[in-house]
């Protein structure tokens, strides 16, 4: 039995981790969840799978779960709680699913303890991916991608040499504004961005998608995790989003791993390592899907992707810049602020406006997101 601790489990990904878990209550138990603000979606979930600690970041809701839960469970708060609970409670495997920079001090805490991440996080290894593998390697911590993109890597890498790898390919379904021009971006509404065409995500999430920054993100996310220069990563637009994505070799061969978008397969996967359990979840006809195909992106019009291939050449601190300029930007974009093709222009002037440190630690890493994210707001 493993015991798993959840960050963020009232979005998608800890909507289907509890999914999983319901389908094998004999392999795993919930040590503890972990939300934001949702705590209308927490109690019911409190109520199932019985945590004897959650953590609610918003004080004042979580003063309110107090007074309305009729169980036994220790209600935590603020960043504080998050890092408590990751730091001191009793658990296997710490599920990153947290959107943002707000994931990174529970992930370290629990790295420290040599505990697996089943990282969903992506911004964890972009913006400290340095600092993040070092303390893996000290600790001897594993993570286990839960991206649909990078556990296809992983899945494909199992049992190779990774000096016999040629690229990585990361595909990407384009968003819904795959078959739009530059000039069109220029129009789009938030109700269209939030319109994706494959995938159920949180809003973050799926303006990312939209503007290719979740791609641009992974990018980074799979340098530090396959330990592979930029110019072994490449980017393919996939829109089936059937492929998730795929390893070329230095013989020419390529090896793809395939299935449904559906995050509980990768969850599962991260979960069970390097165990492969039978699910009841849909399985993939090839029939049914007819024809798989692909494109190469544009980088003009999707300048986030190419903002975040800059950044990792840049190293340092760029990309935590690049992270903390983007969520402001989202953000504003989602409150109807600032026009989408403004996202790019926002992070770009945000990053040459503020200092590059090589090999950062913790506390540098914590001061220039929050440079960035005042100077973003003031921008």
């Amino acid at each position: 039995m493993k015991k798993v601790l959840i960050l963020g489990s009232t979005g998608s990904i800890g909507v289907n981790t509890l999914n999983v878990i319901r389908q094998f209550p004999d392999r795993f138990s919930v040590a503890a969840l972990t939300v934001n603000t949702r705590i209308d979606l927490l109690e019911p979930q409190i109520h199932e799978f019985k945590p004897p600690v959650v953590v609610v970041k918003d004080e004042k809701l979580a003063e309110e779960l107090r007074k309305r839960l009729k169980i036994k469970c220790d209600v935590l708060s603020g960043i504080e709680g998050l890092i408590s609970a990751a730091a001191n409670l009793d658990y296997d495997i710490l599920l990153g699913a947290m959107v943002g920079f707000a994931g990174l001090a529970p992930t370290l805490e629990a790295i420290k303890r040599g505990k697996r991440i089943a990282l969903a996080n992506k911004e964890t290894l972009v913006v400290g991916g340095e600092l993040v593998t070092a303390l893996c390697k000290k600790h001897n911590s594993e993570i286990i991608p839960v991206d649909s993109e990078h556990s296809a890597i992983y899945q494909c890498l199992v049992g190779e040499d990774v000096q016999s790898v040629s690229k990585i390919i990361l595909t990407a379904s384009g968003g819904p504004f795959l078959h739009l021009t530059k000039e069109e971006l220029q129009n789009v509404t938030v109700k269209d961005a939030l319109n994706h065409p494959t995938w159920k995500m949180g809003n973050k999430i799926t303006i990312d998608s939209a503007s290719m920054m979740n791609k641009g993100l992974e990018v980074i996310e799979a340098h530090w995790l396959f330990g592979l220069p930029k110019e072994k990563i490449e980017v393919v637009i996939h829109p089936q989003s059937i492929i998730h994505s795929m390893v070329e070799f230095v013989d020419g061969s390529i090896k793809a791993q395939m299935g449904l978008p559906d995050m509980k397969l990768p969850i599962q996967y991260a979960l069970s390592y390097p165990e492969r359990l039978e699910s009841n979840f849909k399985k993939t006809c090839l029939p049914d899907i007819k024809t798989l195909t692909f494109y190469s992106p544009d980088f003009e019009k999707f300048e986030c992707l190419k903002l975040a291939y800059q950044v990792l050449d840049a190293g340092g601190t760029a990309p935590c810049v690049l992270n903390a300029a983007n969520e402001i930007a989202v953000d504003r974009f989602l409150k109807g602020k600032i026009k989408f093709s403004y996202i790019p222009n926002l992070i770009n002037k945000t990053l040459d406006k503020i200092e590059n440190h090589k090999s950062p630690d913790v506390e540098t890493i914590f001061e220039c997101d929050k440079l960035a994210r005042d100077l973003a707001i003031q921008l």
